[in-house]
């Protein structure tokens, strides 16, 4: 067994199915539950005694276990429900049976449905009945809001024990098929399971009423003015007695009242077929076929049919084509509309009819050959042309590698395709033209036609060819250039830089911009002038009324004025080879260094130096004065400091009484230990002190209390930068009060 539809609606149907079969019912309540594709029945507690086993139904199988008794009793009623199950999913081919083909109400109209051919099934989705049901053996209305309010209407079944369901769509601009995907559409629906009359009303509590022992009527839906709304209305089951269709109550006017009017006319290729457009649509049953609708005022040829273009899958129309027993002459001719033998004019949705005595005035001309109009403008650096025809050409006429066309002018240009803009019933006006490569160089190029690859040049509507060497001329542009040129002067104390860009190809509109300071400039040229170094970025933006461009330059001033500049160590312990690296930037001529040792030296990088000191520590300053070829100098002083001595040990004994005089504990003169680490302990073991920081020197107090005379142990741990390696070292040192 196949299940079609889904959970909802085969649940619904069954429901209906299981009420019919009264003993069924009583032995048991059907609830079900959908698990990927598999249904299960779920037996209510109170009749579970009457099976042994739950069983779910797959896709090709149904299966109880029942207790004997029950088994042999139920057996003859499991057709009927095997039958509820299965779906009617087929395709939907009667017009009005898809969203795309709905019936156009009138809200003035009542609607009669005797029979219904049997389709659908497609899954609809719902706002609140999850996950939706099916449009089974459906029909569809379309109707337009004209007036804002309420909708109410009534769905009457021939037979009373008719199940009808129904939904309700806003598609405002949407496709009609997206109701299938789209479940914010649904605007009200009433899948009751009950029979009898279905619709809307004031006194419904909900708008949306799912299957089921629900109410067969729901709320008045709001509908708003200028929206399009699809009403469905479905039968699950497969026969069929058909239904009434009314609209009453509410507030919303879904009645046109736009009198429908003849807005122009067309004449084909051959003269004997016209092409009439009205202000909106028409019944297509109000056609009538043989053409008696119509009349030529000034013409003895009589109009022999009349289709309305649309109509073998729609029910309205605006467009209809008119054919007369033969050609009208060249001249100027007036349709005029008439009752025909149907004993009506044309009639909308609503029976307006088209006033008998409407005119259109018809050119009808002589065959020709369809010309080149018009280039559409074209702005900077065009790769595309558009070629605006006369009148249509057909569009598979178009060779697609663009051999139908030659471009001439100012430059070689070749095409390398050609497509249509917008091709409507193969027919189309404008022509895109690619070429291989944009236009650069200005002045006035022409676009000639040719026999293409395809052996034709461009065929109109009746397969006239447009000569060859038919033309039309378009102006182009020259691209512009951002170009940016730098000249720049420097003093002892500032930078000149002039940025300018050429004159050229009629460019009139300049715009400077310094990033940074946001000064700006219009001119050719744009000057600025800087005292401190830094890199300089400067855009512009260049146009000549067509084309626009832009650029950026960037000037490092750093190097352009010299800037001394120079490495050295933090310190130097007597005896320690002391190299000084020159960082200056800029132009550097010349270096005059004074190494603060008494040694000077004219090289870019001195010769090692060393140092000593008679006191503790001395701060000694190292110079470096460079200069420029112009004499330009900038100077640069640092210090290095220089210890009497770089033995690192640590007193015996300190005074912590805030002399002047060994008032702290620390290791001295440890300049050259890495990763140090220096710990003190009192008599009972205990850390009173610790630092990582060789300067940073014990003052004697522990807790922020003053400790007690007596000796303290201390630790210290450090790696020897020469050498690597690493020093552990323990002693005592007295601290006397």
């Amino acid at each position: 067994m196949s299940l079609h539809g889904s959970a909802p609606a085969i649940q619904k149907e069954c429901e209906n199915t299981i009420t019919e079969i009264g003993f069924f019912q009583d032995v048991m309540t059907f609830e079900k539950v959908h698990f990927n594709t598999q249904v299960f029945f779920q037996i209510p507690p109170a009749n579970r005694g009457h099976f042994k086993n739950l069983m779910p139904i797959g896709s090709n199988m149904l299966l109880f276990l029942l207790q004997m008794p029950v088994r042999i009793v139920l057996m003859g009623l499991f057709s009927g429900l095997l039958t509820c199950l299965n779906g009617t999913a087929q395709n939907c081919t009667t017009p009005g049976q898809n969203p795309s083909t709905a019936f156009p109400v009138c809200g003035t109209g009542v609607f009669i449905q005797s029979s219904v051919t049997l389709c659908g099934g497609r899954s609809i989705p719902s706002p609140k009945c999850n996950p939706g049901y099916d449009d089974r053996n459906p029909y569809y209305y379309k109707f337009t809001c004209f007036e804002s309010g309420t909708l109410g209407f009534l769905i009457t079944p021939n037979n009373s024990s008719s199940d009808y369901d129904w939904q309700i769509f806003d598609i405002t601009g949407r496709n009609p098929n997206d109701i299938f995907s789209n479940v914010s559409l649904t605007i009200c629906s009433n899948w009751s399971g009950n029979p009898g009359e279905t619709g809307t009303n004031a006194t419904a509590a909900n708008l949306h009423e799912c299957g089921g022992n629900t109410p067969q009527y729901s709320q008045w839906p709001t509908l708003s003015r200028g929206h399009e709304y699809l009403l469905m209305i479905s039968h699950f089951s497969n026969t069929q007695a058909g239904y009434k269709l009314e609209f009453k109550g509410g507030t919303a006017r879904i009645t046109d009242t736009t009198l429908p009017l003849l807005k122009e006319v067309q004449v084909g290729c051959s003269g004997s077929e016209f092409y009439v457009k009205l202000n909106k649509p028409v019944k297509c049953s109000s056609i009538a076929a043989d053409g008696s609708d119509w009349e030529f005022l000034n013409s003895t040829v009589p109009v022999t049919s009349a289709v309305g273009i649309g109509c073998q899958n729609g029910f309205d129309t605006d467009s209809i084509v008119l054919t007369t027993s033969s050609r009208l002459p060249s001249g100027t001719f007036a349709l005029r509309s008439k009752r025909g033998r149907d004993s009506n004019t044309l009639l909308d949705i609503c029976d307006n009819e088209v006033a008998a005595g409407q005119t259109l005035v018809v050119n009808i001309l002589a065959s020709s050959a369809t010309l080149p109009d018009s280039m559409k403008r074209v702005f900077c650096k065009p790769s595309e042309l558009q070629l605006v025809m006369k009148d249509a050409v057909l569009c598979n006429s178009i060779a697609a590698d663009g051999s139908d066309f030659v471009v001439s002018g100012p430059n070689a240009i070749s095409v390398v395709s050609a497509v249509q803009a917008t091709c409507a019933n193969n027919l189309v006006k404008e022509i895109r033209i690619q070429l291989r490569r944009p236009i650069t160089l200005g002045g006035t190029y022409t676009v000639s036609i040719k026999k293409g690859s395809d052996g034709n040049t461009l065929l109109n509507a009746c397969n006239m060819e447009t000569p060859a060497d038919a033309s039309a001329s378009f102006t182009a542009y020259d691209s512009v250039s951002p170009k940016i040129d730098i000249q720049v002067s420097s003093s002892c104390s500032a930078d000149t830089i002039r940025f300018s860009n050429p004159q050229a190809n009629g460019i009139n509109y300049r715009q400077w911009k310094e990033s940074g300071s946001g000064i700006t400039g219009n001119g050719q040229v744009f000057t600025r002038v800087y005292t401190s170094p830094g890199i300089i970025q400067v855009s512009l933006e260049v146009s000549n009324g067509i084309c626009t461009d832009s650029g950026l330059a960037v000037v490092n001033i750093s190097n352009l004025r010299v800037k001394a500049n120079f490495d050295l160590p933090a310190f130097a312990c007597p005896g320690d080879s002391i190299r000084f690296v020159d960082k200056s930037t800029g132009p550097v001529a010349s270096w005059l260094w004074d190494l603060g040792n008494g040694n000077t030296s004219s090289n870019a990088n001195p010769p090692v130096q060393f140092y000593t000191s008679m006191v503790p520590l001395s701060r000694v300053p190292v110079s470096l004065v460079v200069s420029n070829v112009n004499g330009c100098t900038n100077t640069l002083t640092r210090l290095i400091s220089v210890p009497d001595n770089c033995f690192i040990a640590v007193p015996n004994a300190f005074t912590p009484n805030r002399d002047g005089l060994n008032d702290f504990l620390y290791p001295l003169n440890a300049w050259k230990a890495k990763d140090l680490l220096f710990r003190v302990y009192n008599r009972y073991g205990q850390l009173v002190w610790e630092t990582r920081d060789w300067s940073q020197k014990w003052d004697g107090r522990t807790g922020g209390v003053p400790a007690p005379s007596g000796s303290f142990v201390w630790i210290l741990q450090y790696t020897e930068a020469d050498s690597a390696k690493r020093i552990v070292q323990k002693g005592t040192t007295l601290l006397i009060r």
